[in-house]
């Protein structure tokens, strides 16, 4: 596979569409489109790394720690981690410590100290302090992966060095403390899968639990709810489940090679693929605040997405195209047949169709980077452990279209759910740089 997919050809109509369904779907009345005007615009960026740091150093500890499966016992982290929650309470505890000191941006959680001294502490000991703070108390166990980090770090430190590592621990504990609790063990009933048409047919489905975690930024899980799959007798449903049926069957043959790679690109877990690929921008700042806030950004913006993401799909319980497919003489729809031997072309997640979670993280993962950079045409790439391949691009349209098209090229999911998911995430991230990571007035 060419290590560049490039799927321009759809980024025009792919715009067009979301930037509709903003304006008559979604439901959060800000009135904002989901697509900047072009001539808001910068020139392009080339995402490039200023060099290793202290935040990159614990970003990578980090996701040692949080990907570890979880344990049988210990603490609720431990039992069950989640990794972008988890990822997003450290690197939050680590930008609020530097937010301190730095006065450049408002903390996003702890309260900034009326300290002049704070001012005067280290930077780099008040990360080790607030990055170590958090991943010892959520994960005590796993202290083989972060230890030696700051031990490390604190064996040559002075009486200042560590006066700012015990202020970054300090501002750990805040934030640790209000995220006490997040709802991760929330108890639920046991899940019924559906018998309708149109309703989910899956068995103990995973990630119930996603719409009961505590948001970082949202209001509530259901905050920006899309407005549902198509109803099943309407012409944009038979549009939907046509394409995925004709593109993702297992033995599809209007479907390319190239296609195919990307949809088997696209089906790493978003717990490896995201933690993994997120880390060049720990380094693509010139400054070490820079960095801490683009990374807290980028791991909330993921965490409520997804939660918002799961609310929804929960909350609708649609059906995959498996069952759509196979089931089609039973949806009341005339321009859809049934094919009770299609299968998909890769495997299809064990959750409801409706929106596409990949979708709702790139599209938040999209937004935070134009927010960032002021621009869509942001050259980088994203690598996947499943085709060992690496997709080179060369603005955020790309990736959203090609995270678009691998889930529908693969059979996992609609085109409407896939728009739908993006622009959930697009509303996650408009809202959450209204309201945080603001610069402080001179």
């Amino acid at each position: 596979m060419n290590s560049r997919n490039n799927h321009c050809s759809l980024v025009a109509a792919i715009t067009l569409a979301t930037a509709g369904m903003v304006a008559c779907g979604g439901g959060d009345g800000s009135g904002i489109g989901s697509i900047s005007s072009a001539g808001q615009e910068k020139q392009a960026v080339t995402i490039r790394s200023f060099g290793t740091n202290v935040v990159d150093d614990w970003n990578r500890v980090g996701v040692a720690t949080v990907t570890i499966p979880a344990a049988s016992s210990g603490t609720p982290e431990e039992r069950q981690p989640t990794h972008d929650a988890d990822m997003a309470t450290m690197h939050v505890a680590i930008y609020d410590a530097l937010a301190a000191i730095t006065r450049t941006h408002q903390p996003f959680m702890a309260v900034m100290p009326n300290d002049p001294a704070v001012v005067a502490m280290s930077q780099e000991y008040a990360v080790h302090g607030a990055a170590y703070t958090v991943l010892s108390t959520l994960f005590p166990a796993r202290s083989d992966q972060y230890k030696s980090l700051y031990d490390t770090a604190i064996a040559s430190a002075d009486a200042a060095a560590l006066a700012s590592a015990q202020f970054g621990a300090d501002v750990a504990r805040k934030v640790l403390a209000q995220r006490e609790n997040d709802g991760r063990w929330t108890s639920l009933t046991p899940y019924v899968p559906g018998t309708a048409p149109g309703q989910f047919r899956g068995t103990n489905p995973v990630n119930r639990m996603r719409a009961f975690l505590r948001p970082f930024s949202l209001k509530s899980a259901d905050q920006f709810r899309p407005d549902g799959p198509p109803a099943l007798g309407s012409p944009e449903y038979a549009a939907d489940l046509n394409e995925t049926k004709a593109m993702g069957g297992a033995t599809s043959t209007q479907r390319t090679e190239s296609q195919t790679e990307n949809a088997r690109f696209m089906t790493e877990s978003p717990v490896s693929f995201w933690t993994r690929n997120l880390r060049q921008f720990a380094t693509s700042e010139p400054t070490l605040i820079g960095n801490a806030r683009l990374m807290a950004m980028l791991m909330i913006a993921q965490t409520d997405a997804s939660i918002g993401c799961f609310e929804a799909k929960y909350f609708y319980d649609a059906w995959r195209p498996t069952s759509a497919i196979r089931l089609a003489d039973t949806d009341g729809n005339a321009a859809t047949e049934p094919d009770t031997l299609w299968t998909p072309v890769v495997p299809t997640p064990n959750h409801p169709e409706y929106p596409g979670g990949h979708s709702c993280n790139t599209g938040a993962t999209a937004e935070v980077l134009q927010q960032e950079f002021g621009t869509k045409k942001i050259r980088f790439s994203l690598n996947s452990t499943v085709t060992g391949t690496t997709l080179a691009f060369e603005s955020l349209d790309e990736m959203n279209d090609a995270v678009q098209q691998g889930r529908i090229h693969g059979g996992m999911h609609f085109r409407t759910a896939t728009v739908h998911g993006r622009v959930l995430g697009e509303k996650v991230v408009r809202q959450l740089v209204r309201e945080h990571f603001k610069p402080v007035s001179p």
